[in-house]
């Protein structure tokens, strides 16, 4: 049977221009989640919800993979909504402020079931306080506007400007969080090599 990879399947969603920002219409998807707040990169909180999330998610795969229930598939990328209490103010270099939520797609024929089954696993052979906190949702983006960062995560400013003027002369206002899709491990990828899509959902003025 052939693996599904999402980001082949779904490529508008995944592979924007780096030099044009573009409107897509994202459909409902199933996403495992985890809430948190503060600055990704000194605080245990994300790094545990980033742990937890690739946890839970190849152990529903591999469990699935064993019975044979449903299509094997590529673990889709991980991704993030960022917002602040007051999203007038929403600004990524105040990083003390930021909440965020930290998700990975997963396939239409997993269930809340096979993600209990996962976390009981890790909780005996990997306890982390953070699996207490994950969930499995839908998640209806719709109308949003997209463009793909190529650099630093810290250099992401100009490129998010770009987005947003991008959407209002084009006669929309942004709504909703700021979305950030990770194609680049960080570990492995030279930073100004890095993929990131940036995207932010819209409505018509």
């Amino acid at each position: 049977m052939k693996k599904i990879d999402f980001k082949k399947e779904f490529k508008h969603l995944y592979s924007p221009s780096a030099k044009e920002a573009m409107i897509i219409d994202v459909p409902k998807m199933n996403f495992l989640l985890v809430d948190g707040k503060g600055d990704p990169n000194n605080s245990k909180e994300f790094q545990d919800a980033v742990q937890v999330l690739y946890g839970v998610t190849f152990t529903v795969k591999f469990a699935l993979k064993k019975t044979k229930l449903g299509p094997e598939y590529t673990v889709p990328p991980l991704e993030g909504l960022w917002r602040m209490a007051d999203n007038r103010l929403f600004n990524m270099q105040d990083k003390k402020s930021l909440l965020w939520t930290l998700m990975i797609m997963q396939p239409s024929h997993i269930t809340k079931a096979h993600v209990t089954d996962a976390i009981k696993k890790l909780s005996v052979k990997k306890p982390n306080e953070a699996l207490s906190k994950i969930r499995l949702e839908s998640f209806h983006e719709g109308l949003t506007v997209q463009i793909m960062h190529i650099g630093p995560y810290s250099a992401e400013s100009s490129t998010i400007e770009k987005l947003h003027n991008f959407a209002k002369n084009q006669g929309y206002n942004l709504r909703g969080n700021h979305h950030e899709i990770y194609l680049s491990d960080p570990r492995k990828s030279a930073p100004e090599k890095m993929k990131t899509i940036l995207r932010h959902p819209i409505q018509k003025i």
